[in-house]
């Protein structure tokens, strides 16, 4: 199967511009990849060539855009009115969804109605409260954005807008993982996405002059400060669990939650970074280069332009395919020995820029956390695994979750019986303890 079959291209039909500062933020500083653009908007010849190939290309019946930045509302509505009449005119009796991720600023009521009335997905942009929201997430004059993304969010219920939220857990946030879920859920967000920011910055200007870098970067450098700390990301996930595994199974979907049930299940990972291998999910800049990846938009991961090249032959070229299996091929022996690689396969090739503890280069930044939290969740996904096996409702979890709080009163398990809570001791010497 050709990655040109089925895969997605992330489009950022403004390139890097956006209307914030946002301190962490990884793209703005691309905008030194094109020094000879003078206008980012994507143009109607490469916007057209765009929508075109991406959806005759793919032998998939239904054909998802999503579409980021930068920040895609400052194009304005009517840009936007013209991806419509253009997907209209090349969908071919395909299915066309669209999603759209912003930081919520710019959104009024022009915005919702057209959201609302073309289906339109949002990403909202929103990383807490108004205290850990707007510790990085400022305007160019380092004012706060909390009041006015809240502002934007009630404009999308307004119009009845499906939205997701999209929180980037830092360095700040991580140590307040109640706090940032209870908001979310308070705020009406039913699907939840949690970003880890990890940055590295170059100890000198490099080459391409971006500050920051790639994981293949050799020179020195040094950990952004507002990069979450590995073990710290887990223990986030490990309480936002805690209160979702007791309350909220099959009320809020955590997207992290979601995929870890998929590995438990045996099934594909739906999300891009727990997949074995990568590939599938590149981007397209404003002026139709496309790269493999929206983190990997560095000189050396470009594949051509769509202007000059055929999409396909972009996507399906010897140095995507490279980059998607470099993914499984560049494993460390560490990783390839590890109880949860199958969940967690490596993680992002992006993160890959320490030693295992012995010495071999390749091993994620987040590996002491994700451990963590995967043999944290361990016996709960067995058990919503074996529920989904036996085609019943994963949400019984909940009642089980509670059951091990207790002790187990309600079960019949002998003294010197392993334990259902799934820990390998037996039941006197684990959950037996904790019987009131």
């Amino acid at each position: 199967m050709k990655f040109s079959d089925s895969f997605h291209l992330l489009a950022k039909p403004i390139g890097p511009i956006c209307n914030l500062d946002c301190t962490y933020c990884f793209y703005l500083e691309k905008e030194k990849l094109f020094p000879d653009s003078k206008d980012w908007k994507m143009s109607d010849e490469v916007l057209d060539n765009f929508i075109r190939q991406y959806i005759e290309v793919q032998t998939v019946p239904e054909i998802n855009f999503g579409w980021q930045g930068g920040e895609p509302t400052m194009l304005g509505v009517d840009y936007f009115r013209r991806v419509i009449e253009i997907q209209n005119k090349y969908a071919d009796g395909k299915k066309i969804n669209n999603s759209l991720q912003t930081n919520g600023v710019l959104l009024n009521d022009e915005w919702a109605d057209f959201f609302a009335k073309n289906n339109f997905l949002i990403g909202l942009s929103v990383d807490g409260p108004a205290e850990l929201h707007d510790y990085y997430r400022v305007h160019k004059n380092k004012k706060p954005t909390f009041d006015e993304v809240m502002n934007g969010l009630e404009f999308l219920k307004k119009h009845g807008v499906e939205f997701n939220t999209l929180t980037c857990i830092n360095r700040i946030n991580a140590y307040k993982p109640l706090e940032v879920y209870n908001f979310l859920k308070e705020i009406g967000s039913v699907y939840m996405q949690f970003i880890p920011i990890v940055e590295r910055k170059a100890s000198a200007v490099t080459n391409d002059s971006l500050e920051l870098i790639s994981p293949d970067y050799s020179g020195d450098s040094e950990l952004a400060d507002w990069s979450v700390e590995s073990l710290q990301y887990g223990k986030f996930l490990n309480a936002v669990f805690d209160e979702w595994i007791r309350n909220d199974v099959g009320k809020q979907f955590v997207q992290i939650f979601e995929v870890a049930l998929e590995s438990w299940f045996g099934k594909t990972q739906s999300l891009c970074v727990f997949n074995k291998t990568c590939g599938r999910a590149m981007a397209i800049e404003h002026n139709g280069d496309i790269y493999s990846c929206d983190h990997f938009v560095y000189p050396e991961n470009r594949l051509g332009n769509i202007m000059e090249a055929s999409l396909a032959s972009l996507v399906d070229s010897p140095q995507e395919i490279k980059f998607g299996m470099d993914k499984a091929d560049k494993l460390p022996k560490y990783c390839l020995q590890c109880d949860v690689r199958f969940a967690c396969n490596g993680e992002c090739p992006k993160h890959r820029f320490i030693k295992t503890p012995e010495g071999e280069e390749g091993l994620n930044y987040l590996c002491e956390g994700y451990k963590n939290f995967f043999h944290y969740i361990n016996p709960y996904m067995k058990i919503m695994a074996n529920e989904l096996h036996n085609r019943r409702s994963p949400a019984i979890v909940m009642e089980w979750a509670r059951e091990k709080d207790a002790g187990f009163p309600s079960f019949n398990t002998g003294r010197n019986e392993d334990c259902p809570c799934g820990s390998g001791s037996k039941f006197k010497s684990c959950c037996m303890k904790k019987r009131k």
